[in-house]
């Protein structure tokens, strides 16, 4: 009968069968697999109502954000050896600065850009120019009074802080994903 029951049926049954007993502690591996994304919610909030009524709870996961979001302490592990371990905070102070993705209309303002802000990562296809920031409103403010100086318009704005995929991919040496060396 168990065959029957959906992905997310079957990690709660099997959650279930973990609590039997008030165990003080559980391992759950990789617990949110296959999940759709209101299911996933649903288990994190178990996983936090666990931890709340003082159990603790060792999660391995490969999804990083459910380790920032559920962890209190996380190590990263890379071909079976710690690399690193702390907060999630802690872990993300590790890597320095971030960057603000400037989106332009035209390759003109793009390559006006370049020019003036120096330092850069730029991406003609999709006229962005990646610029090293350390994310703060200050620092965002001045990247802008800069373009506004010389009167170029920017489109849009984001800017990326580093999250615990770059922690990971800066500590275990792996390629950064979507990483632009083009300039």
């Amino acid at each position: 009968m168990v065959a029957t029951y959906s992905g997310g049926m079957r990690r709660r049954l099997d959650l279930a069968m973990t609590l039997i007993g008030n165990p003080r502690i559980i391992f759950l591996d990789e617990p949110t697999t296959g999940l759709d994304p209101r299911s996933r919610r649903t288990m994190w909030q178990i996983i936090r109502d666990l931890v709340a009524a003082g159990v603790t709870v060792f999660l391995t996961t490969q999804n990083l954000e459910e380790a920032d979001q559920l962890a209190d302490r996380i190590a990263v592990l890379d071909h079976g050896g710690l690399v690193a371990e702390g907060t999630a905070d802690e872990l993300k102070r590790r890597i320095p600065g971030g960057h603000a993705r400037l989106y332009f209309h035209d390759l003109n303002g793009l390559n006006a850009a370049v020019k003036v802000l120096g330092k850069a990562s730029r991406d003609n296809d999709t006229l962005v120019l990646q610029v090293p920031t350390d994310g703060t409103p200050q620092s965002v403010m001045a990247l802008l009074d800069r373009l506004d100086e010389h009167a170029l318009c920017v489109e849009r704005v984001t800017v990326h802080t580093a999250d615990l995929d770059d922690v990971f991919f800066a500590l275990t040496g792996h390629p950064h994903r979507g990483q632009d060396t083009s300039s």
